[in-house]
């Protein structure tokens, strides 16, 4: 056996202990790097972030590197485990921790604030999140002519609101957001920006998004966890009594699902458009444009007790006129909503999150939100 087999060997035993199965920033499965100068097994895609860290990034593969007998000690010694008890400590609740699947911004920026910056290693430290104000131009895409124009923004944690203002020595905002109706999520490819981000809310209880960027990663992702703190704090004085557990996931999330599939209108007699869909928790929102200020329209996803359902095909008689014939028919108190999709993967995807909607239980809010739909609709 060479030099090399036996610290693969070595290394892929270490690998086995608790917590060394999954990337230390991103929880990937089965890690395949790892760096030597803190003792974390991570992902191809982490590896290359820690790389670009001067001090701390000397990274290796596991089975393709030379390693000296010291550096197998080190990361025996160290491990997954016991680094993210050092370096994730003192996360806060309110601050989004990525995955594999979220974009580079996000996942560059939490490797340098846990390594780099050494944020959440230590109790009672301010974070820059939780400053109560912060102010700064953002790149803001205009409503109707799509270019890109910079933009005053205002967070303010005493009025729990988002402003943001035409001129940066402007007086009265363009808008004033509640932050209690913010949902935030980073959409690089959507918005052609690696740094993109679209903030969605609603404006007299119509869905209306604003899609923003900055150059630089670290302002944008700060700019997203101060939004997230501000909801925080929001929901610890509207909800006393719950816990962190609890006011989490009431804090901006990632949609569960977007992409295009085509519908016909409530008499069901029109011809089926291309539309863009987006699935956020109860509510799919449609859109004429990825990159539409308003929605065209949504449909509410109530539980299934209160007459939503949702099957894959058609009504027997629907004239599908358009492109694509994979069908999908969601069933409201109301009325029928037709949509086909490209293919059947797309089709059973779409079904499996509508289903997985309307077989969760509500909350209170969800059913005066559920009245108001029907309301409106």
């Amino acid at each position: 056996m060479t030099v090399n087999e036996r610290a693969v060997r070595a290394l892929k035993e270490i690998l086995q202990k608790p917590g060394n199965d999954a990337c230390a920033d991103c929880g990937a499965a089965d890690p395949e790097w790892a760096s030597c100068s803190l003792g974390v097994f991570i992902c191809l895609g982490c590896s290359g972030i820690h790389r670009n860290l001067p001090e701390i990034g000397k990274v290796k593969s596991v089975t393709l590197s030379r390693w000296e007998d010291s550096e197998i000690q080190f990361m025996a010694e160290r491990g997954n485990k016991a680094m993210k008890a050092e370096y994730e400590a003192v996360v806060p609740v309110y601050y989004y921790k990525p995955t594999h699947k979220d974009c580079q911004a996000l996942r560059e920026q939490w490797i340098r604030a846990k390594y780099e910056r050494k944020e959440f290693s230590t109790a009672g430290r301010k974070l820059p999140y939780e400053e109560g104000m912060r102010e700064g131009m953002l790149m803001k895409r205009g409503r109707d002519n799509g270019q890109f124009f910079s933009r005053r923004f205002v967070l303010l944690e005493r009025e729990g609101n988002l402003k943001y203002y035409a001129k940066q020595d402007a007086k009265m905002p363009k808008a004033v957001i509640k932050v209690d109706t913010i949902n935030a999520t980073f959409q690089p490819g959507k918005i052609g920006n690696p740094n993109g981000l679209q903030i969605t809310y609603l404006k007299e209880n119509i869905t209306r998004n604003i899609f923003l960027y900055h150059e630089s990663s670290k302002e944008i992702v700060d700019w997203y966890n101060s939004i997230r703190y501000v909801q925080f704090h929001y929901l610890k004085v509207a909800f006393p009594g719950s816990s962190d557990a609890e006011l989490k996931p009431k804090l901006t999330r990632n949609f569960l699902k977007e992409g295009y599939m085509e519908k016909t209108g409530p008499r069901q007699t029109e011809g089926f458009k291309r539309r863009w869909f987006t699935l956020d928790h109860r509510r799919l929102m449609y859109f004429k444009d990825p990159l539409d200020a308003f929605a065209k329209g949504e449909v509410y996803l109530a539980h299934r007790d209160l007459g939503y359902s949702v099957c894959a095909g058609l009504p027997v008689g629907t004239h599908c006129n358009g492109a694509w014939q994979h069908g999908i028919t969601i069933v409201t108190p109301d009325r029928s909503f037709l949509f086909t999709c490209e293919s059947e993967s797309e089709q059973q995807d779409w079904i499996s999150h509508f289903s997985s909607a309307i077989g969760t239980s509500m909350s209170p809010q969800e059913y005066s939100m559920e009245a108001l739909f029907k309301h409106k609709y």
